[in-house]
């Protein structure tokens, strides 16, 4: 059965991953401008009408719409995605050289994101209706009204410019020019979790065999660390893997305002110089990456929660 649902799940990734490349290609030819023009213009002088249509028949721009996306595909199936057109350079290398910087990022603010969330709404679970209750409550609330990238702006003016803690130039991938930009979108991330962690603690503490234990004479933190926690934190996996797909694809914002150079700064050049290979070719690998995060999120929610092993 499970053979058989992987298999089934392979297939619909393939299926969607066909579409959005399509997809992502049709918008990309659609868009206004020339990227054989754009490219060109970039080198300081302004190409001839000539210069134009020879750089388009060599980057097969002049092709129909139907050889074009088919030419890429099939290149795409073996690996290849041609080369950027406003860096000259091969754009897996590139994508290569953006990704760790982003994947780094990504899972430190996962970890920031548990460090304030967990304990807060575990708090909250835990004095339910009481001030701490009502304070984590409004932590959360807040943190839901605030944009991420406001949250940037005045935390970069504060410990950049003001407490000059971290750099304001940016440019760098290592851990001290990652703390800021990590618990900024850490910090955005935990007001929904708060909320999540709450309620499902808030759940278990009131089923029956919570109720039983605390009749029995059983401690209430023993309780909560070998019952309640590990029942509780089972559907969260769910929600870790899906954030980490999330922000892998999203934080070009706040790479943006640090000058971080990651996946999201990366596309957001791409876009303004119209370089559809790396377009493309990020738009697909983001999607892959959040497609195979959540089939192994599935799969192993299933093998940790028997009942739905058992179901299946």
């Amino acid at each position: 059965m499970i053979k058989n649902n992987f298999i089934n799940r392979v297939l619909q990734i393939l299926v969607v991953l066909f579409g959005i490349s399509f997809f992502t290609f049709s918008l990309t030819y659609l868009s206004p401008g020339d990227p054989a023009e754009i490219m060109l213009t970039e080198c300081g002088n302004i190409p001839t009408p000539e210069l134009v249509e020879q750089t388009r028949a060599e980057l097969g721009l002049d092709k129909p719409f139907a050889e074009q996306y088919f030419r890429w595909a099939s290149n795409v199936a073996h690996g290849e995605f041609g080369k950027s057109y406003s860096l000259r350079v091969p754009v897996v290398s590139k994508i290569k050289t953006a990704f760790m910087p982003t994947l780094k990022l990504s899972l430190l603010s996962l970890t920031f994101m548990i460090i304030i969330s967990l304990p807060l709404g575990i708090l909250a679970a835990l004095k339910v209706n009481k001030w701490q209750d009502y304070f984590v409550r409004a932590i959360s609330f807040t943190g839901l009204s605030i944009p991420s990238f406001w949250l940037g702006l005045i935390f970069l003016s504060v410990f950049g410019v003001m407490l000059r803690w971290v750099t304001v130039s940016g440019g760098k991938a290592d851990f001290k020019s990652m703390i800021l930009p990590a618990f900024t979108l850490g910090f955005a991330m935990s007001a929904k979790y708060i909320r999540q962690v709450r309620h499902t603690v808030l759940e278990e503490l009131n089923k029956d065999y919570v109720i039983g234990a605390k009749m029995r004479g059983i401690k209430e933190s023993t309780i909560l660390i070998k019952h309640v926690l590990p029942n509780a934190l089972i559907p969260l996996i769910t929600l870790l893997g899906l954030s980490l797909g999330s922000l892998l694809g999203g934080t070009a914002v706040i790479e943006i305002i640090y000058n971080f150079p990651g996946m999201g700064n990366l596309a957001i050049k791409a876009i303004s110089f119209r370089d559809y290979p790396l377009v493309q070719a990020y738009v697909l690998l983001i999607a892959l990456i959040y497609l195979v995060i959540n089939l192994i999120v599935d799969f192993s929610y299933k093998l940790l929660d028997k009942r739905i092993e058992g179901a299946n």
